[in-house]
């Protein structure tokens, strides 16, 4: 069967944001800090920002879009109680990234977004907290439509640093799968739900394309019985809370439809082939495989390695061959072929 663990391999170099992109998104997460620093100094002394990444980002799951966009969410910390609302805190941050792009930035329910359009946004989600040395506490963050509610993303990054493997299979299994959202579209679950889902059904393997094959039967498995994914950490809500049921048919419809095309991938001995049906889940970028049957030619590097390392003998006929109850050995010499 067609091992495609070196193409999944180069696709996840493909989702990975280039270095050229992360730069330029660097210099735009100092700038945003910056003018969010200098408009607080300079209208709303006593309210000092922090910022701390978060997200994908700094989980390394983040992914380069199929459009070449990315994204990053930047948090914004203040260590005193507000005296205004959440909705209020939200729009003197909003206030202060004004006018750094052409876009206008977007006052979300729970972050601010900054759009550097065609190349990547910023979400700013924004928090307060008493104690800023004090990890214990939870951090609240502001809600638009609903006040200030706990969430501490520092405790969840923390969470999943302690559940990551040592070869980084599960950060790739993650991406794969935020290729596959990417590529068929909406009402697929979000990068955070399908994240978790992973965290939760993880099935390792020597190969990336077994394990993700193994994790999204296990994935669907979890969703056949059970659409409840609670987040391990504060606020623990439940991803899944607000889904329909046409919306979780789809979901279980596109799973099955994966499942199919990768259970036939593995087993198509031509890597081409192989690779196409890996392609209609996880569109072009995934590389395409060569036109030749890997399974025989791995048996035969194999047969090859396996005369290469048995002891030469020597047939009735003077050919070198494995050792056979009619063949014997090549005498040891050191007279490469000179008189005596």
């Amino acid at each position: 069967m067609a091992n495609c663990n070196k193409l999944f391999k180069d696709f996840n170099d493909e989702l990975s944001i280039p270095s050229l992109k992360r730069k330029q998104l660097m210099r735009a997460r100092d700038n945003v800090r910056s003018k969010i620093s200098d408009y607080f100094e300079e209208n709303y002394p006593d309210y000092k920002p922090s910022f701390w990444i978060q997200g994908s980002y700094k989980m390394k799951t983040s992914i380069r879009t199929k459009d070449d966009t990315c994204d990053l969410d930047d948090g914004v910390y203040f260590f005193k109680e507000p005296d205004i609302t959440a909705k209020s805190l939200q729009k003197r941050v909003l206030n202060a990234v004004k006018g750094i792009t052409s876009t206008d930035p977007i006052h979300k329910n729970k972050c601010l977004r900054v759009i550097y359009k065609n190349d990547f946004h910023i979400d700013l989600p924004v928090y307060w907290r008493e104690n800023k040395d004090d990890d214990n506490e939870n951090s609240k963050l502001a809600v638009r439509d609903n006040g200030f509610e706990e969430s501490d993303p520092k405790k969840f990054i923390d969470w999943f640093s302690d559940l990551k493997d040592d070869d980084g299979q599960l950060v790739r299994i993650i991406k794969y799968l935020k290729a596959w959202v990417d590529h068929v579209g909406s009402n697929l679950p979000s990068g955070l739900a399908i994240s978790l889902l992973a965290c939760y059904q993880i099935r390792y393997n020597d190969r990336d394309d077994i394990a993700l094959l193994n994790t999204l039967q296990s994935i669907r498995d979890r969703l056949k019985w059970n659409w409840v994914l609670k987040m391990p950490t504060c606020p623990y809500d439940d991803l899944f809370a607000l889904i329909d049921d046409d919306k979780k048919e789809y979901i279980i419809e596109q799973l099955d439809s994966f499942i199919s095309d990768a259970t036939e991938a593995i087993s198509e001995h031509n890597e081409l082939e192989a690779s196409k049906l890996w392609q209609n889940h996880l569109g072009k970028r995934f590389p395409e495989g060569k036109d030749e049957d890997t399974e025989a030619k791995a048996k035969a590097l194999f047969e090859r390695a396996s005369i290469l390392s048995a002891s030469p003998h020597v047939s009735r006929l003077g050919q070198v061959i494995t050792e056979t109850p009619s063949s014997k050995s090549i005498p040891d010499t050191k007279n490469y072929g000179g008189q005596k």
